[in-house]
């Protein structure tokens, strides 16, 4: 009798690991699956007119959260703007859970005619190792080429503020050594949703007007400087 409940004990017991693997794979599925038709969503959505801006990043970049995701930061920005985003993704090749769906990953289709690239990105990478995100970076760089790169940086989100001056300084860093332009994003006071993590949508307004207002800036130096 005590061979057989032994028995059943481990029996069950490796059951129900069996359940929760498949449970915890299968939610996994489902939320990369969200994100997938997300993604796809706002990518057909080009906002503006003029020269091709393609804008590569994470769940800021889609309007995760917001009622109307066509409205996400990036429809700040000048030019005609492509999204190519996806929820959870950085810069790091395994930041976000869901696959090859780093910067780097989904560069090198994303930016195909485009005029610039602006990637935007870094709080997914809160618990990722330098190593990986230099990793994750170089390999972004060489996706993109030789067309002209903006960085920006990750802003200090409550829920992840304490990783973001690491991350902030190393991708300032990355830039720096790769020749691309980087926005710094680690002091921007945003107004936030309950979660502490992702903005509002003035937080979106605010957001993309810092960066469109970089963008006009860095735009106006080049053409004084050929003047």
């Amino acid at each position: 009798m005590r061979l057989l409940a032994s028995a059943l004990c481990l029996f069950l017991a490796a059951a129900l690991v069996t359940f929760w693997l498949s449970n915890a794979e299968g939610a996994g599925d489902d939320r990369c699956d969200r994100f997938a038709r997300t993604a796809a969503a706002r990518a057909e959505r080009d906002t503006g007119v003029g020269r091709r801006v393609v804008v590569i990043g994470d769940s800021y970049s889609v309007g995760l959260g917001l009622e109307q995701p066509d409205a996400s930061w990036p429809s700040r920005l000048p030019g005609r703007v492509h999204v190519a985003g996806f929820s959870g993704s950085g810069f790091s090749p395994r930041a976000g859970g869901c696959g090859k769906v780093s910067f780097a990953d989904r560069a090198a289709a994303a930016v195909v005619g485009a005029d610039l690239v602006v990637v935007e990105g870094g709080l997914n990478d809160f618990d990722r190792t330098d190593a990986e995100i230099r990793e994750g970076f170089r390999a972004l760089v060489r996706a993109v080429g030789d067309v002209p790169l903006l960085v920006v940086g990750p802003p200090p989100a409550p829920s992840r503020a304490a990783e973001v001056p690491r991350v902030d300084a190393l991708l300032a860093a990355l830039a720096a050594s790769h020749d691309a332009a980087y926005l710094s994003m680690a002091d921007a006071d945003l107004p936030y949703l309950p979660d502490g993590l992702h903005l509002t949508a003035d937080g979106h307004v605010e957001f993309g007007d810092l960066v469109a207002a970089y963008l006009l800036n860095a735009a106006s130096k080049a053409w004084a400087g050929g003047s």
